[in-house]
């Protein structure tokens, strides 16, 4: 019976859950509810992953209505790729915040959270699978409300500020998308993502079909925080709760990535979107410049949120650079570093919210000395560290290694020799950090017996995510297969397939 209704088990779970969680008040048994049901939905995910692999695409038709007359949820091996990580991330992060929101939300909030976080985890999961480009905007709409809801939480003020300024700039982004759907629906008389596809064939050079996708892209580039579109993630990710902003960063601009590539390659088609328009060469120039400008504010940041804050700007920046390279190679390596940045930013901001918990401060003066007074929380900064970088055997490694190979194939060399000098910023924000933890000593106004490890319950979901980082950098069997599979199914009604396709072979 549930294998019928496998599709839809992984939005409808958590956003039946969440009311349950507001009734149920602030106990114990709240947070265990919460991630239970994000791990039902993680487990579920991973089903869906293994049936899209073995048995392609699965459609399920809401309410028994077939497609394009009802609403569809698809289901492929790109969206069950991302679906995985951002159930995965889901519930580790709730392991981690049991503790974590006890230091900067306010009791009377708790419950709140918890149940934002499985409003969001609806909307996201909703997003990357639905068919009906409509409903994804719906569920852009639960997830940004869950989002906003969740910033706003922090005992610091200042989180107001950075949730409205979020509010403004995601409804701007949400009604590019809406009135670009509108265009789209206005012409086509459908909302089915593919029946939009076939019937926009014949509008290809209308006016209208290409302010829509003007629209959209413009929309979505808000939402997933693409340079210059970006200046509502640092505040936001600087002023929410620790365990809010792990992850809003392991998931949300993802899947704001994974629409973009969606109506580019299912809707528009990648012939007129990259060929006809030539928004490849605009992806491409955006995606270097907020590689090299994120990476240098990053530098110069003090506040090591904020200075994580710009480094997710910087790499959302080679996510779009792999799909601006128009080839297999290039979306496997976008796909790649969906999943890869997923673990090495979670990691990071978990540490860094395991710092706080302890020394009540993020700014790069308090870490000083803390290699020695925490010493799992900084060699688990440290390995994700090293990940952001791309040093060999971390999965950051493996990202890079496929970006710079789609852009050799097309002889693209300053495309890769600017990933490469990318990386070499990287060293340099993430070794302030280092060098304040382990070559400097712990402040004169900070106790050293007050200043230790946190709790298991913190250590051992970023440890999860630190020796992910390392499994999949030493197994990459799972992540290129899946980003292989989902590369290929989305070019194989293109003619722009490069010899990149040959060599995956």
């Amino acid at each position: 019976m549930l294998e019928q209704h496998l599709a839809a088990l992984p939005i409808i779970i958590p956003l039946i859950a969440a009311p349950i969680t507001l009734v149920m008040g602030r106990s114990l048994f709240t947070w265990l509810f919460a991630t239970s049901i994000s791990a039902l939905a993680c487990f579920f995910s991973w089903q869906l992953l293994v049936t899209a692999l073995s048995d392609g695409v699965l459609s399920y038709a809401l309410g028994g209505w077939p497609p394009p007359w009802g609403i569809e949820l698809r289901v492929d091996a790109a969206n069950a790729f991302v679906l995985l990580a951002v159930s995965a991330l889901s519930t580790l992060v709730l392991l981690y915040s049991k503790d974590s929101i006890e230091k900067e939300i306010e009791s009377s909030k708790h419950t709140l959270y918890y149940t934002a976080h499985l409003l969001c985890l609806a909307g996201l999961s909703g997003m990357l699978l639905t068919g009906d480009a409509f409903n994804l905007f719906v569920f852009l709409e639960i997830s940004s409300l869950a989002t906003y809801t969740l910033v706003s939480l922090a005992s610091d003020r200042r989180c107001l500020t950075a949730a409205f300024r979020y509010l403004v700039m995601g409804t701007i982004g949400a009604t590019f998308i809406l009135i670009g759907v509108g265009m789209l629906y206005m012409m086509t008389g459908t909302l089915n993502m593919l029946d939009l596809a076939s019937r926009i064939d014949i509008y290809e050079s209308s006016r209208t079909i290409n302010t829509g996708l003007a629209f959209i892209m413009v929309g979505v580039s808000i939402k997933l925080a693409l340079f210059p579109l970006h200046m509502w993630l640092p505040s936001a990710y600087t002023h929410a709760p620790s365990a809010v902003t792990a992850f809003l960063a392991s998931t949300a601009t993802k899947v704001a990535v994974y629409v973009m590539i969606r109506f580019v390659f299912t809707v528009f088609g990648v012939e007129h979107v990259f060929e006809e328009m030539r928004m490849d060469l605009i992806l491409m120039v955006l995606a270097i410049v907020a590689i090299f400008k994120s990476s240098y504010t990053a530098i110069v940041q003090s506040n090591i949120k904020t200075l994580l804050a710009y480094s997710s700007v910087a790499q959302i920046g080679y996510m779009i650079l792999g799909l601006s390279l128009v080839s297999v190679t290039g979306l496997m390596a976008s796909f790649i570093h969906i999943f890869n940045h997923a673990l090495m930013k979670g990691a990071l901001f978990m540490a860094v919210g395991a710092v706080f918990y302890r020394v009540g401060s993020v700014d790069i003066k308090a870490f000083r000395g803390l290699g020695k007074q925490m010493p799992l929380t900084m060699a688990a900064f440290t390995i994700a560290g090293l990940s952001i970088i791309g040093v060999p055997l971390t999965v950051g490694f493996v990202s890079k290694w496929y970006l710079v190979t789609a852009a050799l194939e097309q002889n693209h060399w300053v495309v890769a020799a600017l990933v490469l000098a990318g990386s070499l910023l990287a060293v340099v924000y993430i070794g302030r950090v280092l060098e304040a933890a382990y070559f400097q000593k712990l402040p004169e106004s900070q106790a050293p017996d007050k200043v230790k490890e946190v709790s298991w319950l913190m250590l051992a979901p970023m440890w999860i995510l630190v020796l992910a980082n390392i499994y999949f950098g030493i197994d990459t069997s799972l992540t290129t297969e899946a980003a292989s599979t989902a590369s290929k199914w989305l070019f194989q009604n293109t003619d722009l397939v490069t010899s990149s396709q040959e060599m995956l072979k």
